[in-house]
């Protein structure tokens, strides 16, 4: 009998933090447990590819160290000691714990804290519910689209772009600032069918030699914080040379004259000497997409990880508005269509018990918040209790001594809903076990394509891990706030209601198609009956200040950073952590093959292909400083100093140095990971994580 036989196929949606939000195909064996996890072959965007981490999801799913019981500390935060408890003793806690939090400073010192471990509606935003339930501190969860989403729509005035399956039907394909082997394979699926099918060229910009980069036609690797100016040099020549379409700009921008004149000086000769590529570089691919009408611009979110982000984006998607590139299929650009699918989640998240005097918080400033810096606070009084779902602060956050100082605070409680001992549920009072998302009921958006996907549960969990929802319904008994709307429902009721408002069936029909496609028509995606500014004009003149965003932080926040010296125009604008005499290095925290944040750095298969917490640094800046392939480094600034192993790699500019992935702090020799050296401010105009704009020394380890 064919060992296979009984294998069933299940239907879902890979749930991480990735714009592919993949249809998958799971190999069911039985009810507990799972085979392989395929790219669904009928989802016309996944293609039937998904990444190799996802593929042996399993690793995961039946993984020994999964988190299987409440488990309460014991001894001092972060020992180790624990002791098993009941789920009702210790939601008991919780509860207790919160209300004696509020009795004493107020609700807002309760911060329940959350992000995008899941993708799934339910699981991930149903914390919102309680959170405006209780009047609990706001989140302004900013740390990975703001400064990406920011300079886009600052341009189109929608977060919404050209088809993305539209990349096989061009002819020149841009992918900037994002290494899409790496980060979102499908990008990649379509880009080199294009290649295959039309002869299309693959351009690649981005800091170092990427495995995506190793695929292109034309790769230009500059350095870190200037995509501005190689954006500006480009249109330069676009309008020099009359690539610029004129007609186009006429009509569908709004100061096409304002914006050749600020050009005329920003030539690929200023260009490369910010950039630190050659003039012949920059021409070439200026004449490049100048002379391709069906030029696609696939725009990442890594090279808006700088505090010139919001800049680097608008400056990138402003040439094709130069070349008139929307105008024809396989042209224009992309960067998410999170502005297209407008699900009402009113009822899961409660939005109707906001309170618009409760202060927000902002997510990416958990160190500063977490250790009372009066700026981070809002006027309020202190956190002193905070339930994390969905992330991993004590690994991801920037400021890491900042958010760890904060965690070990004998006056905060902490509670962690988790699947494993992460660096945050090490540092918690309570920690609950989390199912993971084959094993209960969800619904996704897909931000890099044009799906909602249904992820139905498909196998039991282990005895002991319970849902998010689940945790939040309890916690609303327990905290007296049970009876109000969008509580008392299940997880497809709640997919029943958004489905119902959006006139899509509900979970049983839902189930049946597995996802439904919301590609706006060719000439709404095209921006064709005008962008989404109220004139329907293109700006290339933002309104840094105020302008429309899909996150604008609320207005009891104000606007952040230095929005001053925001350009008027496309421009390069030294905002980053420039190098300087103690600090010669820019460091970039780029993202690893095998992990995503801080996800699968558990599983031996993932961990076996990193190796290593390691520096990527040029062979003749380690001669400089002595240091030989594998040696021990030590690299710091004013927040602290990790130590890797060097790892020699000529393809990158000198004076940048690469730390790809996230290890956990356990990984790395003093315990500490790599965003001890990140910052936390928040950078103009709305916020984000500069994660990449990082000026560090590097010496031999000692």
């Amino acid at each position: 009998m064919n060992q296979h036989a009984k294998i069933r196929i299940g239907h879902s949606a890979c749930p991480h933090d990735c714009p592919s939000t993949c249809a998958l195909d799971v190999e069911l064996l039985d009810d507990k447990r799972i085979g392989r996890v395929h790219g669904a072959k009928d989802n016309s965007y996944t293609a039937g590819v998904v990444c190799a981490k996802v593929a042996r999801y399993a690793d995961r799913v039946h993984h020994p160290d999964r988190l299987l019981k409440p488990l309460i500390r014991a001894g001092a935060k972060g020992d180790g000691n624990w002791k098993e408890a009941s789920w009702e003793a210790a939601l008991d806690l919780v509860a207790e714990k919160f209300i004696a939090a509020e009795e004493k400073y107020g609700s807002e010192t309760v911060w329940p804290y959350f992000y995008a471990g899941t993708m799934g509606l339910v699981q991930r935003d149903g914390i919102e519910r309680l959170r405006h339930a209780k009047k609990y501190s706001g989140f302004f969860g900013s740390i990975c689209t703001n400064l990406a989403w920011t300079g886009y729509v600052m341009g189109t005035g929608a977060l919404r772009g050209s088809d993305p399956r539209e990349m096989a039907k061009s002819d020149c394909v841009v992918i900037w600032g994002t290494n899409a082997v790496v980060t979102q394979v499908n990008v990649m699926t379509h880009a080199i069918k294009a290649r295959k099918e039309r002869g299309a060229k693959i351009v690649v910009i981005d800091i170092y030699e990427t495995a995506t980069l190793k695929q292109a036609d034309m790769g230009l690797v500059l350095k870190p914080g200037t995509d501005a100016a190689l954006a500006c040099a480009v249109m330069h020549v676009l309008f020099r040379e009359g690539f610029a379409d004129r007609a186009y700009l006429e009509t569908y921008t709004d100061d096409p004259k304002g914006l050749e004149a600020h050009l005329r000086d920003r030539t690929p000769e200023w260009a490369a000497e910010i950039t630190g590529l050659s003039v012949d570089e920059i021409e070439a691919f200026a004449r490049l997409v100048g002379t391709t009408r069906k030029t696609f611009f696939r725009l990442g979110y890594g090279f808006s990880r700088q505090r010139n982000g919001s800049v680097n984006m608008h400056a990138a998607l402003s040439i094709p508005a130069v070349t008139g590139a929307w105008q024809y299929e396989g042209g224009g650009a992309f960067h998410s269509n999170s502005g297209i699918f407008k699900l009402n989640g009113e009822l899961l998240e409660g939005t109707k018990f906001r309170d618009p005097d409760i202060r927000y918080l902002d997510h990416s400033r958990i160190g500063p918040v977490l250790t009372n810096a009066e700026d981070a606070l809002y006027g309020g009084p202190p956190v002193t209790a905070l339930l994390v779902q969905n992330t991993n602060p004590m690994n991801v956050a920037p400021e890491q001594r900042l958010v760890r100082q904060g965690f070990l605070r004998d006056d905060l409680f902490s509670c962690v809903h988790e699947q494993f001992m992460t660096d945050t549920a090490k540092v918690a009072d309570v920690v609950l076990p989390a199912t993971m998302f084959l094993e209960h009921d969800d619904i996704y958006k897909g931000g890099g394509n044009q799906h909602i996907t249904l992820g139905p549960k498909l196998i039991d969990p282990p005895e002991g891990p319970r849902t998010n929802h689940y945790v939040v319904e309890e916690l609303g008994k327990r905290l007296g706030v049970a009876h109000l709307p969008g509580f008392g429902m299940t997880e497809r009721e709640h997919i029943d209601v958004m489905l119902a408002k959006k006139g899509l069936g509900d979970f049983d029909t839902f189930k049946e198609q597995k996802w439904v496609d919301l590609q706006p028509e060719f000439e709404d995606a095209h921006f064709l009956k005008g962008f989404g500014h109220p004139d329907g004009k293109f700006r290339f003149k933002p309104h840094w200040n105020g302008g429309t965003a899909p996150n604008k932080p609320p207005k009891s926040m104000g606007i952040f950073g230095p929005v001053a010296q925001l350009p008027e125009f496309p421009d390069h604008v030294d905002l980053i952590e420039v190098a300087d005499a103690e600090h010669p290095f820019r460091l970039a925290t780029s993202p690893a093959r095998n992990f995503l944040n801080s996800t699968f750095a558990e599983t031996p298969v993932s961990r076996e292909k990193e190796g290593r917490p390691e520096l990527l640094i040029h062979s003749e800046d380690a001669a400089a400083l002595g240091l030989a392939n594998g040696d021990r480094v030590e690299i710091g600034n004013t927040r602290g100093e990790v130590v890797l192993h060097a790892r020699l790699f000529d393809k990158i500019r000198r004076g940048v140095v690469i730390a790809e992935g996230i290890w956990p702090n356990s990984d790395h020799e003093r315990g500490e990971g790599i965003n001890v050296l990140t910052g936390a401010d928040a950078p103009a105009p709305y916020g984000g994580a500069a994660v990449h704009d990082n000026k560090v020394w590097v010496r031999p380890a000692g």
